[in-house]
């Protein structure tokens, strides 16, 4: 039995949190070639071929598309990739990250 004044050490949970998620969403342009968005999904976003496919068919019909959904820094960095390879390309190709 604990006399009245001790105290009780309260085990304090420590709550795992999940990183944040944000969408890398493709922007559609009239220049960038449907070839170079395939490319891109397939080589930075690691699609397959049938999926890439599909992706570039929503953002070319759809004006947008969502590449992948990954945590801040990850989805920052893609969206530079991305960047880079079309500037190097020509292509004024444009990502970005929206809260998923």
């Amino acid at each position: 039995m604990s006399a009245p004044d001790e105290k009780v050490q309260e085990r304090v949970r420590v709550k795992k949190q999940e990183p944040e998620l944000y969408k890398v969403v493709l922007l559609n342009d009239d220049y960038t070639t449907m070839e170079f968005v395939v490319t891109v999904l397939e080589s930075v976003f690691e699609k397959s071929p049938a999926e890439a496919f599909q992706i570039m068919m929503h953002v070319h019909t759809n004006g947008r598309g969502i590449a992948g959904v990954y945590p801040w820094e990850v989805a920052e960095t893609k969206v530079e990739t991305v960047s880079g390879l079309a500037r190097e390309a020509g292509f004024p190709l444009k990502a970005i990250t929206e809260p998923a």
